[in-house]
C-alpha cells in the first residue's frame, strides 16, 4: 500500500495526538507539584518631578542611580525675582498694618484739642463780625456808611458762619474717630496684601525642587542653566517600593488564583534565591497575550493579567526583569 494512499487515513490521528501533546505540555508547564507557574517581567511606577515655578537652573545635587528619600532636596532654582517679589509684599503688609492701627485708635487726643481750639477762634471771628455788622448798620441809618461797607459786614458775618460750621462738623468727625466702613476697607486691604505675600512666599518656596516620596533617580533631564517650568521634567524617579510582576493567567487558570495568594518569584539574575511575593491584582477583563512574554502557549490565547506584589529589601528586582511566579494552586484564601 503507498504512502498517499494511507496518509490521508492516518493524519487526523496524528493532528488529535499532536493536540493532546499539546495540552500535557501546557499543564505540565503551568502546574506542577500544586503549583501554578507563570512568566512576567518586573514593573514599577516612575514619577516625573518637576519644578511648580519658572526659572533658570542653579542646581542639580543628584545623579542618576542616587537613591532618594522623601523630602530630599534635589535642584534649586535662581530666586532673585521671587525674593525681590516677598520683600515687596512683606512691606505693603507692614504699610497697611500700620494704618489700620491708625483707624482703630481712631483721632489723637493732640487731634481733638487742636479741633476744639479752632472751633473756639472761628466762633469768636464770627462773633466779632456779628458785633461789627450792628454796628455797621447802625451807622448807616444815619448816613455815616456806605451801603458798600454794609454789605461787607454781612458777607463777613456769613463767612464766618460757614467757617464756624465747617470746623464744628470737623471737631465732630475727630472725636468719633474713623467710620466702621473705612476700618473694614482698610483690613480688607490688609487681607489682601497678606495673602500676596503667602503667594509670593510659596513661590519662593517652589524655587527648591524635592523628592516626592522615596526612589532612585532613574534620568537626570536637566542640567544648571536649563530653564525649568512645570511642563519639563527635571528627574525621572523611579518608585522602587513596591514592585510587583505583571503576568497573565489562561483562562482554564483564573479560577486557582485569587488575591492575596502567596508567590515566589525567581529571576535569571540571581539564580536560585526566592523571593517572597502575593497576588495583588486579578485584571477584570481579559485581553490577548502580550508579545513579550516568553511563553510555550500559543500567543493569541486570550489571558487575566496579574500582579505579584515583591518583596525585595535589597533592590535586586529592576524594572523590566524577567521572572518566574510560582503559584501553590491549592493554597487556602484564607491563609
Amino acid at each position: 500500500m503507498s504512502i498517499k494512499k494511507v496518509l490521508p487515513k492516518i493524519l487526523p490521528v496524528l493532528l488529535i495526538l499532536g493536540i493532546i501533546a499539546g495540552v500535557m505540555i501546557f499543564k505540565k508547564e503551568h502546574t506542577t507539584n500544586g503549583e501554578l507557574t507563570f512568566y512576567g517581567n518586573v514593573d514599577i511606577r516612575q514619577v516625573q518631578t518637576a519644578f511648580y515655578s519658572t526659572g533658570r537652573i542653579e542646581q542639580m545635587l543628584v545623579q542618576e542611580g542616587d537613591a532618594v528619600t522623601k523630602g530630599q532636596l534635589l535642584a534649586v532654582l535662581d530666586a532673585t525675582r521671587y525674593e525681590a517679589s516677598v520683600a515687596k509684599a512683606q512691606a505693603q503688609v507692614a504699610t497697611q498694618k500700620q494704618m489700620v492701627a491708625q483707624m482703630l485708635a481712631g483721632s489723637r487726643p493732640e487731634e481733638i484739642a487742636k479741633a476744639k481750639a479752632q472751633l473756639r477762634g472761628a466762633e469768636a471771628a464770627l462773633t466779632d463780625a456779628v458785633q461789627k455788622q450792628t454796628r455797621t448798620q447802625a451807622l448807616a441809618k444815619e448816613d455815616y456808611v456806605s451801603q458798600q461797607q454794609l454789605d461787607s459786614a454781612r458777607t463777613a458775618v456769613e463767612m464766618a458762619r460757614a467757617n464756624s460750621e465747617v470746623l464744628e462738623q470737623s471737631t465732630e468727625l475727630a472725636v468719633q474717630g474713623p467710620r466702621k466702613e473705612d476700618i473694614a476697607a482698610a483690613k480688607a486691604q490688609l487681607q489682601f496684601y497678606e495673602a500676596s505675600l503667602k503667594l509670593a512666599q510659596q513661590e519662593l518656596a517652589d524655587c527648591k525642587l524635592t523628592a516626592s516620596t522615596d526612589g532612585i533617580i532613574q534620568n537626570r533631564i536637566l542640567e544648571p542653566g536649563d530653564m525649568a517650568s512645570p511642563q519639563r521634567p527635571v528627574y525621572t524617579l523611579a518608585l522602587n517600593n513596591p514592585v510587583w510582576v505583571r503576568a497573565y493567567v489562561p483562562e482554564t487558570d483564573l479560577g486557582k488564583v485569587f488575591e492575596g495568594m502567596a508567590a515566589e518569584i525567581q529571576t535569571d539574575s540571581f539564580p536560585g534565591k526566592v523571593y517572597k511575593g502575593r497576588v495583588g491584582y486579578i485584571s477584570p477583563a481579559s485581553e490577548f497575550t502580550p508579545k513579550q512574554v516568553e511563553t510555550t502557549d500559543l500567543r493569541t490565547r486570550l489571558v487575566y493579567q496579574i500582579r505579584i506584589f515583591a518583596d525585595n529589601p535589597q533592590n535586586e528586582l529592576r524594572l523590566g526583569m524577567p521572572a518566574t511566579v510560582h503559584l501553590i494552586a491549592d493554597a487556602s484564601k484564607d491563609k
